[in-house]
């Protein structure tokens, strides 16, 4: 090698040696998380921002950040473990967060569990405006069932089956969600009553068994009514 060609290793580095980096933790306060009413367990955990610096106000910046939290831990009750609800941050009190419900889904292995073959599985979608306000996404995902004493492998429904039956899951989640407040609606899909509800009524056309609201999305809110969260 060429002498003096390597100058940065004699030269000690770097003109202008690195900042010395803070611990950013210490630049974070932490709040407590107040889950809806509807839920047992109201403090349902934490979360971390930056301190107000200048026009950065803390409590600003955490509305509208949605947490996911397991249902199981909101209802402590362990058999709802496959149930995840989003919450959303409406209002910042102290140093407590009131939250509202934003979504709810299930988890990606209680899918997955649900999926076989030689069944025909049917979905479907729709979406509700409930009487206070909110426009809700509801999805519903169901499989047909097979006979007790069936000999044939697989149980496919025809597709004007499918059909009648996608056409009564809309009506009953417009029926079951559109006459009531979105918290009893919420109420309504911890226990999975439209899903009875769907195999109940479908029983006609064809045997359903798994029928469940796979997902719950909050699409529009009402304007911000802050005495409605304090309840």
């Amino acid at each position: 090698m060429a002498v003096g060609k390597n100058k940065r290793l004699t030269k000690g580095g770097k003109k202008g040696g690195k900042k010395k980096t803070g611990d950013p933790f210490l630049k974070k306060e932490w709040y407590d998380i107040k889950a809806p009413s509807m839920f047992s367990v109201r403090q349902c955990g934490k979360t971390l921002i930056s301190k107000s610096v200048g026009t950065k106000i803390a409590s600003e910046e955490m509305k509208g950040r949605v947490l996911e939290v397991n249902l199981a831990d909101l209802n402590t009750d362990e058999d709802q473990s496959y149930k995840k609800v989003r919450l959303c941050i409406e209002e910042v009190q102290g140093r407590n967060c009131l939250t509202d419900f934003h979504g709810l889904s299930l988890t990606r292995d209680k899918e997955c569990s649900l999926i076989r073959k030689w069944q025909t599985l049917i979905e479907a979608h729709t979406d509700v405006k409930t009487t206070d306000g909110y426009l809700v996404r509801l999805f519903v995902i169901a499989f047909t069932k097979r006979r007790p004493d069936q000999v044939k492998t697989n149980c496919y429904a025809q597709s004007a089956q499918i059909r009648k039956i996608r056409k009564r899951m809309v009506d009953i989640m417009t029926a079951e969600a559109g006459k009531v407040m979105l918290r009893e609606l919420v109420k309504k899909l911890i226990p999975e009553v439209i899903g009875k509800e769907i195999e109940k009524q479908t029983q006609g056309i064809y045997p359903l068994t798994n029928a469940m609201v796979r997902k719950v999305k909050v699409l529009k809110k009402p304007k911000f009514d802050i005495t409605k969260l304090m309840e």
